[in-house]
C-alpha cells in the first residue's frame, strides 16, 4: 500500500509517519531518531534551503506532491494499472475536491479491471473550509453526499465527529472493512473470472479544521473554522501569548509519554510500523525507477516507409507510429499503457486494437461489437479528460511503467499547468533527490495540427503549447518535430527508451510526403538538425559551399512548403545558390550554454553560415525561434515564418497563405532579402502574387487547393540540375 496527500500542505502528514517509521533518518542520516536529529528534521520544514510544506520528491514514500489542487485521485488511479497487489490510499481535500481534473478523476472507477489491477481507496477529507471560505462538499446534506459518491459508483462509508480516541477506533475499523472488500472484489473477479465493474469503497472522513489546535486566538474563533488554515499565531517572536499557546498545544500531544530521555520514539510504538519494504516511505512503487524495466522494442526500421525517390511518396505519419506501438504493446502487456481523448484511431493509432483494446468497465452495448474496439482487459485508455489521461501516465510512470499520452494540438493547453508540475518533479529528482531512481519519460504526441485543420477552423488551431515546453529546466525537456513518418519513428524508438524526460513530438496523421528513407532518416534525427543535399544546390563543383539564401524549415506543413518555393528558387534563378536545413530537435537551435542539445556558434554559423539570409518556416508562433536564437549573431538576417493567428475554415494552402508559410510568400521573402535579386526579380515576385489570388479565389469557390497544389511533388533527381 501507497499513500497519497491530496490536500494542500499536506506534506507533515507523510513527513510525520516516514520519520517516525524510520525511513527519514535512514534516507537523511542528519536527520536522526533523536532529539537532535529531530530538531533538524523540524527546522527544515517549510524553510529556505530545504523542503517544501507540499508532498515534494524529497519525501519517502511520494508519488504525487500536491502543491497544484486536483491531481490526487488520477495519480492514484495511475499507481494502480497493472499493479494487481497494490492498494493507494488516497486523501482528497475537499478544497481539491472542488477542482474540475478531481471531479472527472472520481470516473477512474470506470477503468479499472479488479482481475488485472490493484485498487485505490478514496478518502474524502471533509474539515470544512478553505483558505477563507467554507468549502462545497461540507456545507451540503449527508444524503445528497451519499447519493453523490453513489452516483459516481462508489460504496461511501462514513467517519464522522470529533473526539480523537474515538475517531481513531472508528476509522480504523472502516479502512479495515474496507480493504477487506477491495481484497473481496479482486478474489471474485480472480477466482471466477467474470469481470464486472464492482462498487468500490470509499470513505468520507469528517473532521474540524484546525483539530485539537487552539479554539480560539485573539479572540477569533480558529478550530473548525477558515482560520486554522491560515497562521493564527503569527506573532512569535513579539506576541509572548501567541508562543505560549503554541507552547500549550504542543505538549497536549504529551511528547513525554512517546519519547524516551534522548528523543527516540519508544520501541512499543515503533513496532506498530511495518518493517521493510512495507514502511510508508520505503515502498518500491513510490521510488519507480527500482522496479522498472526496459522494453522490449521491435526494430523501427521494420516499419519503414519505402521510397525511390525523395519527397514523392505520401503516407499519414502517425499510422507508422501506430504499428509500432501495436508491437510493444504486444511484446510488453503489462507495463505499456496508450492513453488519449477520444482520439486513437483519428489520430491514425488504431493498428493497437489488433492486439488491445479500449478498456471499459462500464456497461457494453451489442452494437459496441461493430468497431468501438471496448474490452473489459484494454489497455488504451480513452476518456474526454486530458487531466485525468495525463495524471494516470505520470503515476503510471513514476511507479515503474512506460506509456504516450497523445492529444490534439490546441487542446493540450488543458493541462499546461499539469505538465509544468511534472517538469518541475523531474527536475528536482534529477538535480536534488539522488536517492530516487530513474523512471521513464513522459512521452506526449500532439496531432492533428494547426495547418491541417481544414473544416475544424479557428478554435482547433494554436501551436503554443510548445512555447511552454521551451520554459522549463532544458534538463528535463525536448522537442522533435519529425518531418515525415521514417523520422517518427526514429524519435519514437528514442523516446520510448529513455528516462527522466519529458518528450514532446510533433506530428501530423494526414496523408504528407516522406522525405528521408530510413537510414537517412536516423542519420538525420541522430544529429537533430541538418542540411538536405538533395534539396540544396549550393554543394555542386569543386568551389567552397557558398550559399545566397539557406532556407530553414521545421515541422511537417512548413517543411513541404519550403522544399516547394527552393523549387520554384532554383527554377525561377539557376544561379542562386540555396541550402535547405531542416530541424528535428528544436532544441539544436538554442546555444550550447543554454541547452544540453543546443549547437556551439560554430556549428550554427556552419550551417546557416555567419551573414547570409535566412528564411525560417516554422510550424509554430514565428517569434519562439527568435527566443531561442537570441544570443545568436546577426538576428537582423533571420526572417521567420509561422503561425500568426490568421485561421478559419481553411484549405490548407489557404490557411499557409494567411500566415505567410506558402511557398509563394517564401520565394518573395527570398527575393526581398537576396541584394542580388531586388528590382532583378520583379517579374517573379509578381508571378507569386498573382497565383497568391489565384489560389485563394480557387480555394474559395471550390472549397479545395488546385490540384498542382495537392499533388505536388518533390522535383529533385540531381540537386545539381
Amino acid at each position: 500500500m501507497i499513500f497519497v496527500a491530496g490536500p494542500g500542505h499536506g506534506a507533515p502528514g507523510v513527513l510525520g509517519p516516514v520519520y517516525l517509521e524510520g525511513t527519514y533518518s535512514e534516507i537523511y542520516p542528519d536527520k536522526s531518531e533523536d532529539a537532535e536529529g529531530m530538531q533538524r528534521f523540524f527546522k527544515q520544514f517549510s524553510f529556505p534551503g530545504y523542503i517544501g510544506s507540499h508532498v515534494t520528491p524529497e519525501t519517502p514514500g511520494s508519488v504525487h506532491e500536491g502543491g497544484e489542487l486536483g491531481y490526487s485521485v488520477s495519480h492514484a488511479y495511475g499507481a494502480v494499472l497493472d499493479n494487481p497487489d497494490l492498494i493507494v490510499t488516497c486523501v482528497v481535500g475537499d478544497g481539491e475536491a472542488e477542482t474540475g481534473p478531481l471531479a472527472t478523476a472520481w470516473h477512474s472507477n470506470k477503468f479499472i479491471n479488479p482481475a488485472r489491477d490493484g485498487a485505490v481507496l478514496p478518502i474524502l477529507n471533509l474539515n470544512g473550509y478553505k483558505i477563507a471560505n467554507p468549502t462545497i462538499l461540507a456545507r451540503i446534506s449527508h444524503e445528497e453526499l451519499e447519493y453523490l459518491f453513489r452516483g459516481y459508483g462508489y460504496t461511501p462509508y462514513f467517519v464522522e465527529g470529533k473526539d480523537p480516541m474515538e475517531m481513531h477506533q472508528r476509522m480504523a475499523t472502516i479502512m479495515e472493512e474496507c480493504v477487506l472488500k477491495i481484497k473481496e472484489i479482486q478474489r471474485e473477479a480472480r477466482v471466477s473470472g467474470k469481470i464486472e465493474r464492482p462498487r468500490w469503497p470509499m470513505i468520507v472522513l469528517r473532521t474540524p479544521k484546525g483539530w485539537t489546535g487552539p479554539a480560539e486566538v485573539d479572540g477569533k474563533k480558529v478550530e473548525d473554522f477558515w482560520r486554522s488554515h491560515q497562521v493564527p499565531m503569527g506573532g512569535m517572536h513579539d506576541n509572548p501569548d501567541h508562543l505560549s499557546r503554541l507552547g500549550d498545544w504542543m505538549r497536549s500531544y504529551k511528547p513525554e509519554e512517546l519519547f524516551d530521555q534522548n528523543g527516540t520514539l519508544i520501541p512499543e510504538l515503533k513496532a506498530l510500523a511495518p518493517v521493510g519494504n512495507r514502511r510508508m516511505g520505503t515502498n518500491p512503487h513510490a521510488n519507480g525507477g527500482l522496479l522498472r524495466k526496459a522494453l522490449k522494442m521491435p526494430d523501427f526500421r521494420d516499419y519503414a516507409i519505402q521510397m525511390e525517390q525523395h519527397g514523392t511518396e505520401e503516407f499519414q505519419n502517425t499510422k507508422v507510429l501506430g504499428l509500432l506501438m501495436r508491437d510493444i504493446m504486444r511484446d510488453n502487456p503489462n507495463n505499456f499503457r496508450l492513453m488519449g481523448p477520444d482520439e486513437t484511431a483519428s489520430n491514425r493509432l488504431q493498428d493497437v486494437y489488433q492486439v488491445t483494446k479500449k478498456v471499459w468497465m462500464a456497461d457494453i452495448y451489442p452494437e459496441d461489437e461493430g468497431g468501438t474496439e471496448l474490452s473489459r482487459d484494454g489497455r488504451v485508455m480513452e476518456m474526454l479528460s486530458e487531466h485525468t489521461l495525463q495524471g494516470w501516465l505520470e503515476a503510471y510512470l513514476l511507479t515503474g511503467r512506460h506509456g504516450l499520452f497523445h492529444t490534439y494540438e490546441a487542446f493540450a493547453h488543458v493541462v499546461d499547468s499539469m505538465f509544468n508540475q511534472h517538469a518541475k518533479w523531474l527536475d528536482i529528482c534529477r538535480h536534488h533527490v539522488p536517492w530516487r531512481r530513474s523512471v521513464s519519460s513522459l512521452n506526449i504526441l500532439l496531432s492533428s495540427l494547426v495547418w491541417r485543420q481544414d473544416h475544424n477552423g479557428f478554435s482547433h488551431q494554436d501551436p503554443g503549447y510548445i512555447d511552454l515546453v521551451t520554459n522549463k529546466n532544458p534538463d528535463v525537456v525536448r522537442l522533435y518535430f519529425p518531418p515525415d513518418a521514417n523520422c517518427l519513428l526514429s524519435v519514437a524508438d528514442h523516446c520510448f527508451r529513455s528516462v527522466d524526460y519529458i518528450n514532446v513530438i510533433i506530428s501530423d496523421k494526414q496523408n504528407h510526403l516522406q522525405y528521408l528513407p530510413m537510414d537517412e532518416a536516423v542519420a538525420h534525427c541522430t544529429k537533430g538538425i541538418g542540411i538536405w543535399g538533395w534539396a540544396s544546390n549550393d554543394d555542386c563543383g569543386v568551389e567552397p559551399d557558398e550559399p545566397d539564401v539557406i532556407m530553414a524549415s521545421c515541422g511537417d506543413i512548413p517543411t513541404m512548403e519550403s522544399l516547394a518555393a527552393t523549387a520554384i528558387l532554383r527554377a525561377e534563378f539557376p544561379e542562386l545558390k540555396v541550402r535547405f536545413v531542416n530541424v528535428v530537435d528544436l532544441f539544436k537551435l538554442v546555444s550550447e550554454g543554454e541547452h544540453p542539445h543546443g549547437l556551439s556558434d560554430w556549428d550554427f554559423n556552419s550551417l546557416f553560415t555567419p551573414d547570409k539570409p535566412i528564411i525560417f518556416n516554422f510550424h509554430g508562433y514565428p517569434w519562439l525561434i527568435h527566443k531561442l536564437i537570441y544570443r545568436r549573431s546577426k538576428q537582423e538576417r533571420i526572417h521567420v515564418r509561422g503561425y500568426k493567428e490568421e485561421g478559419n475554415i481553411n484549405t490548407p494552402l489557404e490557411l499557409a497563405i494567411n500566415n505567410q508559410v506558402d511557398r509563394f510568400n517564401l520565394v518573395i521573402d527570398v527575393i526581398n532579402r537576396v541584394p542580388k535579386l531586388g528590382s532583378a526579380a520583379a517579374h517573379v515576385k509578381e508571378r507569386m502574387k498573382n497565383k497568391i489570388i489565384e489560389c485563394l479565389a480557387y480555394a474559395h469557390e471550390h472549397g479545395r487547393d488546385q490540384d498542382e497544389i495537392v499533388h505536388w511533388k518533390c522535383p529533385y533527381t540531381d540537386p545539381c540540375d
